[in-house]
């Protein structure tokens, strides 16, 4: 077990890669603490980890704001002792170009990009009390190439990958890693209800994104959890302040 008996905090964890994550994490050997804003879908992964032995609990945080994420990190730190682990993986998905508006930015950024910080500040002022520790914030590939209609979503992911380097040299003195994992298409329930929206099928979605990457397909919640698990976890305990592409492909063109 590459996580066992750690503690992690996962945000954004009711549903798609944050779910799967916490998922493979109990199965590691973490215990884990799902924060999200779905009240009903959080406690539903909880129960269901809990049917199978894992140890999970649940907190409602809305990461852009400051009393949520203090908040999170002092329940967590207080039902299990320690943080050991923190992925940040929360984030809003706003597909517009320049006809963003003002309130689509604010959100944006409050969300993907303080909503980051601010759960990291916290949270990393219960692993100062420990033996160090790893973050894994999810980037993606929008952080590093351009793709039409998506200047909100993208000039956060690119600001996730920079805060990520940043975190990295201000937190190595506390031996705390931080790094992160940049997916490309990625089959969750976001793209779910955006193939539903616009009536696109899964053959469809592969013929159109899965043939711009060299695997000619999109990837699945699991393929990202496990490189978000590879970064957690002690076989990367030498590698801080880079990111890990899960995109088949799609960049090294």
């Amino acid at each position: 077990m590459r996580l066992k008996d750690k503690v992690a905090v996962i945000t954004g964890a009711s549903s798609g890669i944050g779910r799967v994550t916490a998922d493979l994490f109990v199965v590691e050997g973490a215990s884990v603490v799902i924060a999200d804003i779905n009240d009903e879908a959080g406690d539903a992964v909880v129960t269901c980890i809990r049917q199978r032995n894992g140890s999970a609990h649940f907190v409602h945080a809305d990461i852009s704001k400051e009393t949520d994420a203090a908040r999170l990190a002092a329940e967590a730190a207080k039902v299990y002792g320690r943080i050991d682990v923190l992925i940040n993986n929360a984030a809003l998905f706003i597909w517009k170009g320049l006809d963003a508006s003002p309130e689509d930015w604010r959100r944006s950024l409050d969300i993907n990009v303080m909503g980051t910080a601010l759960v990291t500040k916290h949270v990393v002022e219960q692993m100062k009390h420990g033996r160090g520790g790893a973050i894994v914030n999810l980037a993606s590939i929008s952080s590093f190439i351009a793709q039409p209609n998506f200047i909100t979503y993208s000039a956060t992911k690119g600001a996730i990958l920079q805060m990520t380097r940043n975190m990295a040299i201000d937190l190595a003195p506390y031996q705390i890693r931080v790094n992160a994992v940049c997916p490309g298409t990625i089959l969750t329930p976001t793209v779910e209800r955006y193939m539903a929206q616009h009536g696109i099928t899964l053959d469809q979605l592969n013929a159109a994104e899965g043939a711009k990457t060299f695997l000619k397909r999109i990837g699945q919640p699991r393929e990202v959890a496990h490189a978000i698990l590879f970064l957690a976890s002690d076989d990367a305990s030498y590698i801080t302040g880079t990111f890990l592409l899960v995109d088949g492909g799609y960049t090294a063109q």
